[in-house]
């Protein structure tokens, strides 16, 4: 049977396609920095019927003790780790680059980029040893060059990952490794993400232009999370890019967008 690890996992788009995987009777593990989060995610999960079954652990991608400990743990509850999606991030506070304190930069650079790294470099191994593997990164705003007032050290983190697991599945593919990398790029999400920064520590308050956006270009988590699983799951090929918001939906959704009324931030 399968495992699947996903960091930041005990809500939001991580959480969505957790259960996307139980339900295809995956082993799952949670894995997040908040445990009460991790405690209601888990109940969540095991009122779907499967197969799998369920581990959950307290990480702090920032750290590679809690990393190895999550690792070693699954390999000896599973043998094996099939996919491991680095997920978890935290959004920057609607500010320009000269107003964040240096510990705000410090904490976006080290979740938003460091964490996937230290976790893609901490997993490689033992996917190199059992043969097999999957590893993905998930590409945020700057990851495709955009540039929005009040996101700018986000992005560079985004666009750095995208080089990053470009680099990860080059070096995968000229050593032999027999383990996939790739990217997963999607979108605009409806999510507490949007409103909130440094893992809601701080609110974000969303223009109306922002808003009008958000509402033609953005879905909900399970929407995009069925998309990307069966994308994950039939995958054979290295240095892959999962794409929701491609171009063509994007036109299709302003084109439409005036008999096509949504509203997400509805009260």
């Amino acid at each position: 049977m399968n495992t699947v690890v996903i960091t930041g996992s005990a809500r939001g788009f991580g959480f969505e396609l957790l259960k996307l995987f139980r339900e295809k009777n995956y082993n799952v593990v949670l894995c997040d920095v908040s445990k009460e989060n991790l405690d209601i995610a888990k109940n969540k999960l095991q009122s779907i019927t499967s197969k799998g079954k369920i581990l959950s652990f307290e990480v702090d991608i920032t750290k590679e003790d809690t990393i190895r400990n999550l690792i070693d743990n699954t390999i000896k509850e599973f043998k094996t780790i099939d996919i491991w999606i680095n997920n978890a991030g935290v959004n920057q506070p609607n500010k320009p680059i000269w107003e964040l304190e240096k510990n705000v930069i410090d904490t976006l650079i080290d979740i938003d980029l460091k964490g996937s790294i230290l976790c893609s470099k901490l997993i490689m191994p033992v996917m190199i040893n059992q043969g097999h593997g999957q590893i993905y990164n998930v590409e945020g705003h700057g990851s495709n060059d955009a540039k929005i007032l009040g996101l700018s050290i986000y992005g560079t983190a985004k666009r750095a990952i995208t080089y990053f697991t470009e680099s990860l599945a080059y070096e995968s593919e000229k050593l032999n490794t027999n383990v996939l990398i790739g990217k997963i790029t999607p979108g605009i999400m409806i999510t507490n993400f949007i409103n909130t920064s440094l893992g809601d520590k701080e609110k974000i308050i969303l223009d109306d232009k922002t808003k009008k956006v958000y509402n033609i270009l953005g879905d909900y988590p399970e929407t995009i999370a069925k998309y990307m699983v069966d994308k994950i799951i039939n995958n054979k090929k290295n240095n892959v890019k999962f794409t929701w918001l491609t171009n063509s939906r994007a036109a299709f959704r302003f084109i439409t967008s005036s008999f096509r009324k949504r509203d997400f931030f509805k009260e």
